[in-house]
């Protein structure tokens, strides 16, 4: 935290730890602002995936008061106050969940390619199955429901109408990947999750944790605390996080 009498001397301050800074300015709008052309640019272009995610250094600040200013050199994610634009692709899809894993690969800086395998849990209508097998994986997708004809019809995509949670990980083959984007109660998922991390059948695991009606922490809590994961709330998420795992992580 620091005293700033001027508009000049909090750009000086930043300027004098580092080159790129983020501001965020829920007060202080028009204050922050002028701040922010003292600073120099910081313009992210829209992601093409797939890429990998930025690794220059990107501090955060923000105004407590007119002379207050609260900063950090560092952040959790090299992004502006978290957003993550993308370059949409508004024709293949069947829905626009795809930007969730677009988002969730992303920040990973790894993707399913051609010769990796991967089971998309509750897969319907097709959004993260095209995400995969747009980039050559091969995907086998699990939903009582239908998937979108166009998706279903790829040729790297086998399709398994039956029960997410009914599907027992020992009658599978080991995985690259295992994504789901189901909405079903926290404790469910994490007992899935946990089911199929027990089994060794997944590489890697990306998980919606959806919440209905208020936040389950607790159930949360022991998603990040299962070793090799972490949980985070990604720009594309709504009322939900995303579970992350990866074996030997």
């Amino acid at each position: 935290m620091h005293a700033v009498p001027s508009i000049k001397g909090a750009a000086r301050i930043m300027r004098g730890l580092q080159r790129n800074w983020a501001g965020y300015a829920p007060i202080l709008h028009r204050r922050s602002a002028l701040i922010t052309d003292a600073l120099p640019p910081v313009r992210p272009k829209p992601v093409v995936f797939p890429a990998m995610p930025p690794d220059a250094h990107l501090g955060g600040w923000t105004l407590l008061a007119p002379g207050q200013l609260l900063l950090s050199p560092t952040k959790s994610a090299p992004f502006i106050n978290g957003e993550v634009a993308f370059v949409e692709n508004r024709t293949e899809p069947p829905s626009r969940a795809y930007l969730k894993l677009w988002e969730a690969l992303f920040r990973l800086g790894r993707w399913p390619v051609a010769g990796e395998t991967c089971i998309d849990l509750g897969a319907c209508p097709g959004g993260w199955t095209w995400v995969a097998a747009s980039h050559g994986a091969q995907v086998t997708a699990i939903d009582r429901a239908p998937l979108a004809e166009s998706i279903a019809a790829l040729p790297n995509v086998t399709c398994r109408y039956e029960s997410a949670f009914g599907l027992d990980p020992a009658t599978c083959e080991p995985v690259d990947w295992l994504f789901s984007d189901i909405i079903a109660y926290p404790t469910r998922l994490l007992a899935l999750a946990q089911r199929w991390i027990a089994s060794g059948r997944a590489a890697r695991i990306v998980m919606t944790i959806k919440f209905q009606g208020e936040t389950d922490h607790d159930t949360a809590e022991v998603f990040a605390a299962i070793p090799g994961g972490r949980v985070l709330h990604l720009w594309h998420n709504k009322h939900e996080l995303t579970f992350f795992w990866q074996r030997g992580a």
